[in-house]
């Protein structure tokens, strides 16, 4: 019985300690992650959200910060202090598009 305790041990504690790891590594690179990305790594974000990351992004370019996330309506400081160990900014997100310029005659 007691050889069993010992087996079971090291093999909880290994597995617990690679389900830990394997969380730390699931980050969210915001500057190229679509919704159903964001929507599942983010935390107190769903759908909707997600969807308005992305669109903030497609119009304004790659975010520069972390922080700048609060400028995307619905989501505040606490979803982005829930969020900061799961979030990077990394890659850029292509350059928001142009705005059509009326030639004049």
């Amino acid at each position: 019985m007691k050889r069993t305790r010992f087996a079971v041990l090291p093999l909880a504690l290994g597995l617990a300690l690679a389900a830990g790891l394997a969380g730390a590594s699931d980050r969210v690179d915001i500057n190229t992650a679509d919704a159903a990305t964001i929507d599942a790594a983010m935390v107190n974000v769903g759908r909707a959200k997600a969807e308005a990351i992305v669109a903030y992004r497609k119009e304004h370019g790659a975010f520069r910060s972390v922080e700048q996330l609060a400028e995307v309506k619905g989501i505040g400081l606490s979803i982005i202090e829930k969020n900061r160990e799961r979030v990077v900014v990394g890659g850029s997100a292509k350059a928001a598009p142009a705005k059509a310029v009326a030639k004049g005659k």
